[in-house]
């Protein structure tokens, strides 16, 4: 845990938590070193953690390894996997929330959509099962980085992502179920309230402020309810380049 929690009593605790794509990385890039250079250092000062809605694999591939213990926290898949310290704190299970015969609806539902689906590009792994999510990719998570960056592109015009989800939302109602548009290719299906306000749980009752920094905090991007949360303290970024300049801002400069 960091020094800045151990100090004495009536002093603010402070949890600075990070979306990763976007906010500490280039959308599915390692981070910078510079960046992780940066977070070591504010570990020095505060209490940090990590919530990204990918799978653990992912979060470490872009954060290194022992992301899971070299943060205070790592909530990956929103907080469905909780890590304390590298310790699983609780793992949530959409499939058994949901149930095999609606789960094996939904699924069918989305390999037809996904087949008629008339788009410029398409490749491979389509539906991503994750322990607490699916992740829905129109284009294939096995897709390029080039052709990940020209599906952005084409996405923000076409409204494929947005357009999936409104027949989603509306087929499917009565499961009550979130549909969450992140990162460049895909958006993530989980259960009502299983958003990275989930995470919340873990953390809210031993920090006096918790700071939150993401890039998708606009509605129905997956950073809004926990950037809308009136537990947290909301930042909007562009980058991680701008991450650093808003934790300067906000955090460490208010410590001196």
């Amino acid at each position: 845990m960091s020094k800045r929690q151990k100090t004495a009593a009536g002093e603010t605790r402070i949890l600075a938590l990070f979306d990763v794509d976007g906010t500490l990385t280039v959308p599915r890039k390692q981070a910078e070193p510079a960046m992780i250079h940066f977070m070591k250092e504010l570990k020095e000062k505060v209490t940090v953690g990590i919530v990204g809605g990918s799978d653990l694999v992912k979060i470490k591939e872009q954060l290194g390894e022992d992301a899971d213990k070299e943060y205070d926290y790592l909530f990956s898949e929103n907080g469905l996997m909780a890590f304390k310290a590298g310790k699983l704190l609780k793992a949530t299970s959409f499939k058994d929330h949901l149930g095999e015969e609606k789960l094996k609806k939904l699924l069918n539902f989305l390999m037809i959509y996904i087949a008629n689906l008339d788009i410029p590009v398409k490749r491979g792994t389509f539906i991503e099962f994750r322990n607490g999510m699916l992740n829905v990719s129109p284009i294939g998570r096995n897709c390029s980085q080039e052709e990940r960056d020209e599906f952005e592109r084409y996405d923000k015009s076409a409204g494929v992502r947005a357009k999936m989800v409104k027949v989603l939302q509306a087929q499917f109602e009565e499961y009550e179920l979130t549909y969450s548009i992140g990162g460049q290719i895909s958006f993530d299906v989980f259960p009502q309230g299983w958003d990275k306000t989930y995470c919340l749980q873990f953390v809210e009752a031993e920090f006096d402020e918790i700071h939150f920094f993401g890039d998708r905090t606009y509605k129905g991007g997956n950073d809004h309810e926990i950037f809308e949360s009136p537990k947290t303290i909301g930042h909007t970024v562009t980058s991680p380049e701008d991450t650093r300049d808003q934790v300067t801002e906000h955090i460490l400069n208010k410590l001196k």
